[in-house]
């Protein structure tokens, strides 16, 4: 069974910024882009667990604030020469509600 959670407007998040939504999983990061694109990943880096919610997003990347290394939104996967990857969670957008699948 799948299960959808409403995390909130998409207007609780400014443009590229992020809010975490603790849930039984874990911490999870919903980032908000510039072109108000919604992702959702684990808000912990693949290397030394940074809070990737803390970290610039640029485009559908987020730096993390630790040791910068670059996390692709859409897959999870560290970019560059870094290797490594962070749960990425589907997400959905209806009437400006944002739905995690947990």
């Amino acid at each position: 069974m799948t299960d959808w959670v409403d995390v909130g407007n998409v207007n609780d998040i400014p443009q590229l910024g992020a809010r975490v939504v603790s849930t039984n999983v874990g911490n999870i990061a919903i980032f908000r882009t510039a072109t108000d694109s919604i992702f959702a990943i684990d808000d912990a880096c693949p290397h030394k667990s940074g809070p990737l919610s803390q970290g610039i997003v640029h485009g559908t990347t987020v730096t993390c604030p630790l040791h910068n290394w670059n996390i692709d939104l859409t897959s999870g996967e560290a970019l560059g020469a870094d290797s490594g990857c962070t749960h990425v969670y589907k997400v959905k957008v209806e009437n400006d509600i944002i739905f995690l699948q947990l």
